[in-house]
């Protein structure tokens, strides 16, 4: 089998970059960067939250979660208070313009995601979410013991609850 996995790994690569570009593309069309519109669709119909649960719900990194938050603020799209619990940290929620933009910006990308995906059936989403979970389960827990020697995963469709 060699390194066949290297063929799967670039092709999931490639749907992560084409869907990324494509979003991006509608996010500017919004006036956001990526980051931004993550940050606007992750607090929309919320009451807004901290550092800590932005950066655990985008997966943005804590160094450039804060430079993105700024230049919302800047935007007049965001708001930062200190939280009430913790001196030391911000709650972050969405101001007027940021819920106006979360309720222009999110539904242009939901129509292209639902678009991308639309000869998907259920049977084809359970087995994509089956194989995605497994394989972030494999990357996980380093499953590779030694060369050639691979680990069991735990049952990956826990993940996906």
């Amino acid at each position: 089998m060699g390194e066949r996995y290297l063929k799967s790994i670039r092709l999931l690569a490639e749907c992560i970059q084409g869907f990324e570009r494509s979003s991006a593309d509608r996010a500017r069309a919004c006036g956001l960067t990526h980051a931004q519109f993550d940050i606007i669709a992750t607090l929309g119909n919320t009451p807004g939250m901290s550092y800590k649960e932005l950066g655990e719900k985008t997966l943005i990194t804590k160094g450039t979660l804060t430079g993105v938050i700024e230049r919302l603020e800047q935007k007049g799209l965001v708001e930062r208070a200190r939280s009430d619990c913790d001196k030391r940290s911000f709650f972050v929620r969405l101001t007027a313009a940021g819920e106006a933009t979360f309720h222009t910006a999110f539904p242009a990308i939901l129509s292209m995601g639902r678009h991308m995906f639309a000869d998907y059936s259920d049977d084809d989403y359970a087995a994509l979410e089956k194989n995605l979970a497994r394989l972030k389960n494999a990357i996980m827990t380093g499953a590779v013991t030694d060369i050639g020697n691979a680990t069991p995963p735990s049952d990956p469709t826990k993940e996906l609850s």
